[in-house]
């Protein structure tokens, strides 16, 4: 399959494409292992779209259990050859409030432990990919331009801090993170975006804002929960479907 216009990997409290027709699935085994789950292929408005949840359809997964690599060598033996992430994450800074959608140009790596590069076993050829700018700049200019058509509020730019979780951040890792230089906390961000550009796929984020990281909101004492940040989500989703028909539309 050679014809797929877009794989969209789904982060937490997405785990679906509700606007996908003609779906076939897809569980394709690669060198790395079996990927979170099935790749489900369908058409939007026309187009050829793949889907994978991140996490697994039934949010089984972790994030430091993640097989990054499994899961974009499958999307890449379907055909796919751009990718669009959709991280849930908290905001840090004043533009990155719950219920944002935001396409950083920016990562911190503060995960450890997670096999981040596809150099990993012996005797594979060793790569010094350039990772300067980790978001494939074309692919990133067409989904801020695909909301503006959409009519899609949406941030330009910002900094995705990738942290290890499951478990979320402290105040004062945040406060850290914010000295850093980072607008947005997610646990999902890297390697993924990495092992991308290693691979040689166009790679871009589309970062759902669902909560304010700890103590960066206007309520220091506020308490995250999972209704809230799925809440957040489903609303902040809400302009998706226009955007990406949008960007596929080109």
């Amino acid at each position: 399959m050679t014809d797929i216009a877009l794989a969209i990997i789904g982060g937490t409290g997405l785990y679906k494409l509700a606007e996908l027709q003609d779906v076939t699935s897809h569980e394709p085994r690669t060198r790395y292992g079996m990927p979170s789950g099935p790749v489900r292929v369908g058409t939007l408005d026309g187009h050829r779209v793949a889907f994978m949840a991140r996490h697994g359809e039934g949010h089984s997964v972790p994030p430091h259990k993640v097989n990054y690599r499994a899961n974009l060598a499958a999307l890449q033996a379907l055909g796919a050859r751009r990718v669009l992430a959709l991280n849930t994450v908290g905001g840090i800074t004043e533009r990155f409030g719950p219920r944002a959608l935001a396409c950083p140009d920016q990562l911190i790596d503060y995960t450890w432990g997670r096999i981040s590069t596809i150099c990993e076993e012996e005797g594979t050829e060793v790569l010094h990919v350039d990772f300067g700018e980790p978001y494939t700049r074309s692919l990133r200019q067409a989904v801020v331009a695909a909301a503006t058509k959409a009519h899609v509020v949406l941030v330009d730019g910002g900094c995705y801090g990738a942290t290890q979780g499951p478990r979320l951040e402290t105040r004062a890792e945040i406060v850290r993170m914010r000295r850093d230089g980072c607008d947005l906390v997610g646990m999902t961000g890297m390697p993924e975006a990495g092992l991308a550009r290693e691979m040689g796929l166009d790679y871009a984020c589309l970062a759902i804002v669902a909560n304010w990281a700890a103590g960066a909101g206007p309520d220091p004492d506020e308490v995250i929960t999972l209704q809230d940040v799925l809440d957040n989500v489903s609303a902040a989703s809400a302009g998706l479907p226009a955007l990406l028909k949008s960007l596929l539309a080109g």
